[in-house]
């Protein structure tokens, strides 16, 4: 199948935000037509994102500052995958939330109690925490030190969040950072895993064959897409350069410079 026919066949859009959409609060010059046009031709889209630093609300103001009117309806984030999990597998748990302010509030609106004290823990999470302090590194080794088959899980496994002038670190580097003074590796939710595509289909009604992720990582956007057994489209506007694409055992099902190749082929349809 050819570059445009793969794209054109697909009806539900599943995009990475931070290097796919935008870089940091700069939004990519072709996403706003990307995303009408997409809407306009009898489309979806979602955003699927790894990023538990923010809520869903904040990610609709950040949006919105970028040029973006979203809803609710338009995110499947790895913060409402791990409430999804957290309820099939430990209802009712308490959480030790190593994450932000933003991520505890998420799970507490899901239901979940949210606690310090750490003789009440249930269960820890950890997130992308942009306000990550030493108290709380000492808080998660503590516990799973002393805390035999404690739960604990993370919101996601990548290893740095892109920003205008670079890299910094994320929850999987976080996560290293754990398992190097305690020897203990978390249940990890986000990308790769297939739930977030998975989800996204359930709720919206659609194929797999109709389903596409698209993004900037092969390591969570790609291996999720293969995990779930749609299609894969690999931008190269983010992390990922042609030299890690060769290296990777895990191949996309089309690479593209960016994102605006998906406008262009659909603008073709029209046409």
């Amino acid at each position: 199948m050819d570059k445009n026919k793969l794209i054109q066949k697909n009806r539900l859009f599943l995009f990475d935000m931070d290097g796919t959409l935008y870089l940091g609060s700069q939004l990519y010059d072709f996403t706003i037509d990307l995303l009408e046009t997409i809407k306009n031709t009898g489309r979806r889209y979602l955003f699927m994102t790894n990023n538990s630093s923010k809520s869903v609300a904040d990610y609709i103001k950040k949006l919105e500052k970028l040029g973006i009117i979203a809803t609710r309806e338009d995110f499947i984030t790895s913060s409402q995958a791990t409430a999804y999990y957290l309820k099939e597998n430990y209802p009712n748990h308490r959480l030790y939330v190593c994450g932000t302010k933003s991520l505890k509030k998420e799970l507490e609106t899901e239901g979940f109690t949210v606690t310090e004290k750490l003789d009440e823990v249930d269960c820890i999470v950890m997130g992308f925490d942009t306000e990550l302090t030493f108290q709380k590194l000492e808080d998660v080794s503590r516990m799973l030190l002393t805390r035999e088959n404690l739960p604990y899980i993370a919101t996601n496994p990548d290893y740095v969040c892109p920003t205008e002038f670079g890299s910094v670190p994320d929850c999987g580097s976080v996560c290293d950072m754990i398992f190097n003074a305690t020897g203990k590796r978390p249940v990890v939710i986000g990308k790769p895993s297939p739930l977030m595509p998975e989800l996204a289909m359930s709720k919206y009604g659609y194929s797999k064959e109709e389903t596409v992720v698209v993004g900037d990582r092969i390591y969570t956007d790609i291996k999720s897409g293969l995990n779930a057994g749609i299609t894969g489209i690999l931008v190269l506007s983010g992390e990922t350069t042609r030299e890690i694409l060769a290296e990777s055992e895990d191949k996309p099902h089309l690479v593209l410079e960016d994102a605006s190749e998906i406008l262009q082929a659909l603008k073709m349809n029209e046409e």
